[in-house]
Formats: C-alpha cells, structure tokens, sequence
C-alpha cells in the first residue's frame, strides 16, 4: 500500500484494461483513471457498483467488458431454449447414384431433390436450418406435421429414383441466430442414421405426442444411440 508503482507503468507493453467499480471506497475513480494515464493506450472501463472484488456484484457486466476487450466480439445473450421437432433426411446410396449418374446429371438430380424438399417443408411450416450435401436439417413447432412433412418428402423424391431415410425427435433446443445445437438435434440425426432406405424413423417422444392424430407407427425396438446416453424405443411410420 505505501509503494509508489507510478514510474513502472510507462514501460507496461501489454495491452492493458483496467475495471474500476465507480463506488469503490477503498480505491478512488480518480486513482484508476491516473493508472490508465501512466500505461500507454490503456483503457478504463468504469462500472456502477461498490464491490472491490471482481466476482462480487455484477459480474456479468464485468465479463462482457472482458471479452469485448479480448476478442472485439460484445457478450452474446444467453441461448433461446424451446421445444422443438427435429428432421433429418439423407439420400440413400447417394456416392453410388452420383459414380452412376455422373457429375453432370446427378446435380441435376441433386437440385430437384432440394427443390422438391423445400417446397414441402414450407408446405408443412417448417425451418430449415441447414443442407449439408444430400441431407437436411429441419425444425418444426409441431411434431404432426413434422412426421408428414417427413412422408410427404420420401415419396415426393421417389419419383426422381431417390430413396432418403429419415429420422424424427422432439425436445428441447437451443437456439443461437441461425444455429439449432443441444441433445434433441444429437438424438434426430443418431435416429436418422437408424432408418433404412425409405424409411421414417421417430423416437417414442414423438410417437406418444402424435396420439389420436391418425398416424399409423411400427414397433422397431429400443437401440441404443451412438453418443447418445440410455436405450431408445423407436417407431417406424405406416401411415401419415
């Protein structure tokens, strides 16, 4: 407490920031601001509050000023959590098909494929979140419509010689901009890998809120998914 640092500040090279809490009784706001004067292009990031500890208090505001002053990104919010339907879709054989096909006409195949598939998920309300190579990724509000919009598009490219497979889950979500990440999007794609050629797949969760709905469902016994902790009971659908 008695010893002057003033005349080593000058030679600080760092980037340097200093937090000072606006109330701190113990350490004035003019004694910070004098600091940041002495380190060259230092900043002061002046903070409403008493707490001398920085844990203590606001600390998320604290944080955020931190991370801006590391990576120039501001804090994001905190993730969108909501329940949602996950769809995953997957051409079957597509290496073969494309080897048979050739370059030129399996992208042909391959733009008719997506036309056709997107026509349908905004046929059924739903989102599409991503399209990497043959397979989508889409998210629904409801898990009827999912499970039809799922059938609609099995059949819908059958008529161009593809066969997908599919796999269904509803749970919660996360939601950050454009990107859906957390389990249930772990547990739809794990589901659809399940699925055979044709086929659309969906966990018990899915199954159960479907009830009185009219859509037939196929025992396909508990499996366990890759990644994935417990057993999974799944259902391939009949009739949507």
């Amino acid at each position: 407490m008695e010893f002057d640092l003033g005349p080593v500040l000058p030679a600080i090279q760092a980037r340097t920031l200093i937090l000072h809490r606006t109330g701190n009784v113990l350490f004035g706001l003019e004694s910070a601001r004098a600091v940041t004067k002495l380190i060259p292009d230092a900043r002061c990031a002046e903070l409403p509050g008493g707490d001398e500890l920085p844990y203590v208090g606001d600390a998320d505001a604290l944080l955020d000023v931190v991370q801006e002053f590391l990576t120039g990104a501001q804090g994001t919010p905190d993730s969108d959590r909501s329940l949602a339907t996950v769809l995953f879709t997957d051409i079957v054989g597509s290496t073969q098909l494309a080897d048979q096909l050739g370059d030129r006409r399996w992208g042909y195949v391959l733009d008719e494929h997506h036309a056709r598939i997107r026509r349908l998920v905004d046929r059924f309300h739903g989102s599409e979140v991503d399209t990497a190579g043959d397979g989508f990724f889409v998210t629904f509000d409801g898990p009827a419509r999912a499970v039809r919009c799922a059938c609609a598009a099995r059949d819908a490219v059958r008529e161009i010689g593809i066969d997908i497979r599919a796999g269904l889950h509803t749970g919660e979500v996360e939601r950050r901009g454009a990107a859906v990440t957390g389990l249930a999007v772990h547990v739809g794609a794990r589901v659809a890998a399940l699925a055979q050629a044709g086929e659309v797949l969906a966990t018990s969760t899915v199954q159960m809120l479907v009830l009185g709905s009219g859509i037939g469902f196929t025992d396909r016994s508990a499996h366990t998914l890759k990644g994935v902790p417990d057993r999974w009971q799944l259902f391939a659908v009949e009739g949507a």
